[in-house]
């Protein structure tokens, strides 16, 4: 969990919304209601930067049988939650789908989701963390906030009246890099040597620019993130350039 949490938030999210997608995967599944009985982190894998489960033997099909409210209670650390026992049939409906929530809040959302996130976003962050965590929606619910999340940091809707002035002007070259010399260091950054990060597009680069210290230039590489956003190399300057036909620099004037 540490070392996800020194991970770029794009990339936290990402992580996210896939669990999201298995909530409710596992919630409406071919064979019926599925609970993860161990939930902790290592019972999971990155692959392609999306979470799989990569133990199933901890895994229950069909919701808990029951002949009385009573035996439909989840035990949490912080508190208890009751569910009836649906009759005929004497099933507790939505239990497992509650747990899988409950603990998706607790070992994944909780940590992953506000950190370092955008700041227009973190109320819709923080409600995603609140509602799972009073289990308030249901799995469906929380896909479809995640999703809306996805769709707004895709477009841009999240920088909708917080774009600031940029204060210095920058001259464009395009087909032209600038040397890893001149990289400083940043957090979180997609580079452990560099200031590598997912930015919207121009005005949003030279924001960052103004704002970093360090920086004096930067450099669209011409390659993209998983949600289409540009990564950027951020720059002490552009005194050692090379010709690169996908990059276009930026450099303080």
């Amino acid at each position: 969990m540490i070392q996800l949490l020194q991970t770029s938030w794009e990339e936290r999210f990402r992580i996210c919304l896939s669990l999201a997608r298995l909530l409710q995967y596992l919630a409406h599944s071919p064979i019926g209601s599925v609970a993860l009985l161990d939930f902790r982190p290592r019972q999971f894998v990155l692959r392609d930067g999306e979470l799989k489960i990569s133990d199933m033997d901890d895994a229950t099909a069909g919701e808990p049988r029951c002949t009385e409210s009573r035996h439909c209670i989840l035990h949490f650390s912080s508190h208890n939650v009751s569910l009836p026992c649906t009759l005929p049939g004497g099933r507790c409906l939505g239990l497992n789908e509650r747990r899988n929530l409950y603990n998706a809040h607790r070992y994944f959302f909780t940590y992953l989701l506000p950190h370092s996130a955008p700041s227009t976003l973190r109320p819709a962050l923080d409600e995603i963390v609140n509602a799972t965590g009073e289990l308030r929606w249901s799995s469906d619910k929380t896909f479809q906030r995640m999703a809306y999340i996805l769709h707004s940091y895709q477009n841009g809707w999240y920088r909708m009246n917080t774009t600031k002035p940029v204060g210095h002007a920058y001259m464009r070259l395009r087909g032209v890099s600038i040397s890893q010399r001149q990289d400083y260091r940043c957090m979180p950054s997609y580079h452990s040597l560099a200031c590598l990060l997912s930015i919207l597009d121009t005005h949003e680069a030279a924001e960052v620019c103004d704002e970093h210290p360090s920086c004096r230039a930067f450099v669209f590489t011409g390659q993209t993130t998983w949600t289409g956003r540009h990564l950027v190399f951020f720059k002490t300057g552009a005194n050692d350039t090379r010709l690169d036909p996908d990059a276009t620099s930026f450099v303080r004037t």
